[in-house]
């Protein structure tokens, strides 16, 4: 090559893409954020490669100027990033809890320090216990038990969001008493918690999920186990003391595995399955206490809707992942509107029996990231939507070591990179899996 010949922006993507080949083997991604890079284009997944690695961020917003020319300054800094991207693994692995059988049950949040909080079941006393992380990995944490209760059966079906005051709030269920409890969080590390009970009629508060609406209060789904219902939980203040209660859907067994969200019109959104019929369905709550709600059949294809979770995505629609426990499948759906009425569904992972407990967040790309169990192989997963609809994804395993992946939940941490939370059923402990790239993968690329 001539010493001043100019070098165009996409043979340096090339070359760049040639040298990490040299160093090790890379994942096969494709993210479809340059406006200006043609999905035909020979360098399109080299290009969104590279900027996930940090090689190179364009030229300025959506655009990366494939054609401009690049300066032997440039050139030095691309090749000198690429040459360390092989430092880098895709994910890191810790246990932050082995003291007996943890991990149940678990729920993951990022707080106001920029550090996750989990909150989980402690199978061994009984209990209700958090983890506060002691960095943004969340390669140690402390230890806090919150509740339990004496001799009392309580902190399962834990959920965590941080309320409006900056403080963790947490729904569990009390399953000595049958009661839909809450702790909020004396401190940012919840070192200890205020408890209340926001329901004890009959026996309600399994499969309970919390966020928190747009007027600041917490909301709660959970199923009422006496009535077979779908039921919801306002908070009355920011502590959550006490909450207004209604039933939104009781047209059968319906409710399990219930997950909240609030959508892109300031409403409560809401997954949750349709026991009596197998099939996935949402309500759409008509007002910010969500004390009615619009009901909808997404998916009623064979016995589908089990562990469901839900989040809006960047295009401002639901996205739920899912199991179909008839072809023992990983689905998502997306919703076409803001109460999603209607859903467009795709399968994401069938080897084998997969899509056990799925958790899903939208990642710092904007696309959805589902962590979730292999039931087969008793292993951690995860997959990294190709597209805001998600309809294919690329999929990865984290932990094979031994029963893992249960009870997953996942959140954006601070650095804009997932976090999982999960239990090791082999060993009984608490583990978290942080990822180092927004795919979550090892860098594996078959060319």
């Amino acid at each position: 090559m001539a010493p001043h010949r100019t070098l165009r922006r996409s043979l340096v993507v090339t070359l760049s893409v040639a040298l990490s080949l040299l160093l090790f083997s890379l994942g096969a991604v494709a993210f479809h954020d340059f406006s200006d890079v043609d999905t035909a284009a020979f360098y399109h997944d080299d290009v969104h490669w590279l900027k996930e690695m940090g090689i190179t961020l364009g030229c300025g917003g959506t655009l990366f100027c494939p054609n401009d020319p690049v300066t032997r300054g440039q050139m030095a800094a691309f090749l000198h990033r690429a040459s360390r991207v092989h430092e880098r693994p895709g994910f890191s692995l810790s246990a932050l809890d082995s003291a007996g059988d943890v991990g149940s049950f678990t729920s993951t949040t990022i707080g106001v320090d920029g550090r996750p909080l989990i909150s989980y079941y402690d199978n061994t006393n009984a209990d209700l216990k958090v983890a506060h992380c002691s960095n943004t990995t969340c390669s140690a944490a402390t230890l806090t038990t919150l509740d339990s209760g004496g001799v009392t059966d309580v902190g399962l079906f834990t959920s965590i969001t941080i309320g409006a005051d900056g403080l963790g709030l947490i729904s569990y269920f009390d399953g000595t008493n049958g009661d839909l409890k809450v702790a909020h969080c004396s401190d940012t590390a919840c070192s200890a918690a205020t408890l209340a009970t926001l329901d004890s009629t009959g026996t309600v508060g399994q499969y309970g999920s919390i966020t928190i609406g747009a007027d600041g209060l917490g909301l709660i789904s959970y199923f009422d186990a006496t009535n077979a219902d779908l039921k919801v939980a306002h908070c009355s203040n920011t502590t959550c003391t006490a909450a207004t209660g209604a039933t939104l859907d009781s047209g059968g067994v319906v409710g399990p595995y219930t997950s909240i969200t609030i959508g892109a019109d300031g409403l409560g959104l809401i997954s949750y399955l349709d026991n009596t019929n197998g099939d996935l369905k949402v309500a759409h709550c008509g007002n910010t206490a969500c004390s009615a709600a619009t009901l909808a059949t997404l998916d009623s294809t064979g016995t589908v809707g089990w562990y469901t979770s839900i989040t809006i995505g960047a295009d401002g629609l639901g996205l739920i992942s899912y199991l179909d426990a008839t072809s023992a499948d990983l689905k998502v759906a997306h919703c076409s509107n803001a109460a999603c009425s209607t859903a467009t569904l795709a399968t994401l992972d069938s080897t084998g029996s997969v899509g056990h407990f799925t958790s899903i967040t939208i990642g710092a790309d904007g696309l959805g990231l589902i962590s979730y169990r292999d039931f087969t192989n008793l292993d951690l997963k995860v997959a990294h939507c190709g597209n805001a609809i998600c309809s294919a994804a690329t999929l990865a395993t984290l932990d094979s070591a031994g029963d893992v992946g249960s009870h997953t939940s996942i959140a954006l941490g601070a650095d804009g990179l997932g976090l999982i939370s999960y239990r090791d059923g082999t060993n009984g402990d608490l583990k978290v899996a942080y990822c180092s790239n927004a795919f979550c993968v090892p860098y594996h690329r078959g060319r």
